[in-house]
């Protein structure tokens, strides 16, 4: 009678915890496709949705659903996004989020990721020569030359304010092909912690089983920001591709609308199809602080996206000024060498994120699974014991 009501109490312990995270949007898939991008190739099966963890990544609240913000401080503005989350780029607080870990579609963010790839295994000023499948990839493009020479420095400037899908697929020939890429960028994704990322495209074009979330994206943002030649890129206005044969010198501008419009922004990315819808990320600098915003499914009506992003910074640079506690923390990377990227002073930085205290391996069910089955045990003993002395008892 104990054990059943110790597991009967265990059952009302997970019980809520359980519900609580089934009722969350897109808990552990993106919303059905409403076009045919996503189908699989022939003869392929469709991918599982990913595991779930067993406990919110970046803290309990990150599990939480709806607005999630210090207790006492005003609400969040209303958006059309989503899922959101406003983190600092210093410390890796989450400032204030909506739905973090609900799982969506990157679209264009997605290069974000194989921006931290590019970086990783090629050098800046090695030369690509795209080919004829890298140059007539669907668009967005940037309108590199296939035949032409660009250095990677030069490609990353398209690829990140432009956002170049046929810049996205030459990064991925370089990289040994789109299979190939795809698999680096989720290793990477994995090393960092994004547990909600399955990149299906380099270039964040829909494909099957493509997913990732507000959290994951602020993970990898906050990443590529310890990286001078992708802060560099994000931030640049315009850039200038040399002539090749057939082809004039030209000018691409950065796609980012905050960029020179919002006071201290240090750049970001933006993105859209029609299943993904428009996602942003771009983070400011104000008063000594960096935060950076990531919107998912967002609309551009009744505000554009970058004003909402706006008014997402604006209210955690409030947050900030007035000390509020985080609701959560960006995890730190698996990878030793993922944790020593980027300019020295900011990994110094990085090193003085708060990290998450270390849970137990074996959690609450594992212990009380055991004190159940020692107390069977012990209950055990005791009848047998009883039951000794009534047989050795004289009649």
């Amino acid at each position: 009678m104990l054990v059943l009501a110790l597991l009967s109490g265990l059952a009302v312990v997970t019980a809520p915890a359980a519900s609580a995270q089934g009722a969350c949007p897109d808990h552990q898939a993106p919303p059905p496709p409403v076009d045919t991008s996503e189908r699989p190739p022939p003869g392929q099966a469709e991918p599982a949705p990913l595991p779930m963890p067993a406990e919110p990544v970046g803290g309990a609240r990150m599990g939480e659903c709806g607005m999630v913000f210090p207790a006492g401080a005003a609400t969040p503005p209303e958006t059309t996004a989503a899922s959101w989350v406003v983190q600092d780029l210093d410390t890796g607080a989450v400032v204030a989020a909506k739905n973090p870990h609900a799982r969506e579609r990157p679209a264009s963010l997605i290069k974000t990721l194989l921006a931290l790839v590019v970086l990783k295994d090629l050098e800046q000023d090695q030369v690509i020569v795209p080919t004829e499948e890298d140059a007539t990839q669907e668009c967005t493009c940037v309108g590199i030359v296939a035949g032409g020479s660009y250095t990677v420095d030069q490609l990353l400037h398209g690829l990140l304010m432009h956002s170049g899908n046929d810049v996205a697929h030459a990064f991925a020939t370089a990289l040994g092909g789109v299979p190939a890429t795809v698999q680096k960028m989720n290793d990477l994704a994995a090393s960092l912690g994004a547990t909600d990322t399955r990149a299906a495209t380099p270039s964040g074009l829909d494909g099957p089983g493509m997913s990732t979330s507000a959290y994951d994206l602020s993970l990898i943002f906050h990443q590529a920001m310890r990286h001078p030649e992708f802060a560099a890129a994000v931030s640049t206005k315009s850039f200038q591709f040399p002539d090749e044969p057939g082809k004039p010198a030209f000018s691409i501008v950065n796609d980012n609308k905050l960029l020179g419009g919002y006071p201290g922004f240090l750049g970001g990315k933006t993105g859209f199809t029609d299943d993904a819808r428009h996602t942003y990320v771009g983070g400011a600098e104000r008063d000594g602080r960096r935060l950076a915003v990531v919107m998912m499914r967002a609309e551009q009506r009744p505000t554009m996206v970058v004003t909402q992003a706006a008014e997402l910074l604006d209210y955690g640079f409030t947050l900030e000024k007035a000390g509020a506690q985080p609701v959560g923390r960006l995890v730190e990377p698996a990878n030793p060498a993922e944790k020593a990227a980027g300019a020295p002073e900011q990994a110094a930085k990085a090193g003085a994120t708060a990290k998450i205290p270390a849970r137990d391996p074996f959690g609450l069910l594992g212990w009380m699974v055991t004190l159940a089955v020692a107390l069977l045990i012990v209950t055990g003993f005791v009848i047998a014991y009883q039951r000794r002395r009534k047989t050795d008892s004289p009649s």
